[in-house]
């Protein structure tokens, strides 16, 4: 079994811009073991993943314990790196965030995405107040003596903020203010175009983390643009829910099982949890 602080460790060297971590994004422990038997170097959580498969909808609504107890059952299921989907930190306050992110590293998860988006007034934090929530995140880790892994997300292009012309110089305004808080890389979801993606990546001092799916440049082509970590987010367990839809509503409509046909075989899922 490898030790937490060597799994923080290793999350850390997957990181390599143009040679990226991919990480195909779980929510429980089937999942998580169907992701590592493909061959992950890693395993991280998606909020809006987690969040339905224990029936809330995802933007800041699942609460901090049934979050952190899935985070817990996903890292107890491998033995790799793990790396949880917090939104926002579950707190009002960096001192909230501080309590997080020690709870966190008590489920043995050794990496955290928090992002710059509210509830409150505007869509973004202000940055300031961002950064700070990233800083007691660091403190917390520090103190806990693990090198965990955080990752800065800020929303600017997926919830559209200000003029289209401005979006890149604030996403880079407020990555450079994570990262001087003590972010170890950024997420920028919702930019996928080439020009920008490179923009984003020549310009960070820290490893690019995008979200990629449908329509989105290959694995292979965001390497080249420089990108440190592609995220697949909530596109797995779309795709999975998507497969229970359609055989339901198969047998519901037609009668039929063919969409049954693809299905996992039971000894094959009985095997990944023969330890």
């Amino acid at each position: 079994m490898t030790t937490q602080h060597h799994k923080a460790e290793l999350l850390h060297t997957l990181h390599r811009p143009g040679a990226p971590l991919v990480l195909a994004n779980v929510w429980d422990a089937a999942s998580a073991r169907l992701v590592a038997d493909a061959g992950a170097p890693a395993i991280a959580t998606a909020s809006a993943s987690v969040s339905w498969t224990l029936g809330v909808p995802d933007g800041h609504r699942l609460d901090k314990a049934r979050a952190l107890a899935q985070t817990a059952l996903i890292a107890g299921a491998v033995d790799l790196p793990v790396t949880a989907d917090l939104e926002h930190g579950f707190a009002d306050t960096p001192a909230g965030v501080a309590d997080t992110v020690t709870e966190l590293l008590a489920t043995g998860a050794v990496g955290v995405n928090l992002e710059d988006s509210w509830s409150g007034p505007g869509p973004l934090r202000p940055v300031a107040d961002a950064a700070e929530r990233i800083a007691a995140a660091r403190r917390a880790a520090d103190a806990a003596g693990i090198p965990l892994f955080l990752n800065a997300r800020t929303d600017v292009f997926l919830l559209g903020v200000g003029d289209p012309a401005d979006r890149l110089d604030e996403a880079l305004t407020r990555a450079r203010a994570f990262v001087a808080a003590g972010a170890d890389g950024i997420f920028v979801p919702g930019v996928t175009d080439p020009a920008t993606v490179a923009a984003l990546a020549r310009a960070l001092p820290v490893p690019l983390n995008v979200l990629a799916g449908p329509g989105a440049p290959t694995v292979a082509e965001l390497a080249a643009l420089g990108v440190g970590r592609i995220s697949l987010g909530p596109g797995l367990a779309k795709a999975a829910y998507a497969a229970v839809r359609r055989a339901a509503r198969e047998v519901y409509t037609d009668g039929g099982y063919l969409a049954l046909a693809d299905g996992l075989g039971f000894d094959e899922m009985n095997a990944l949890f023969e330890d």
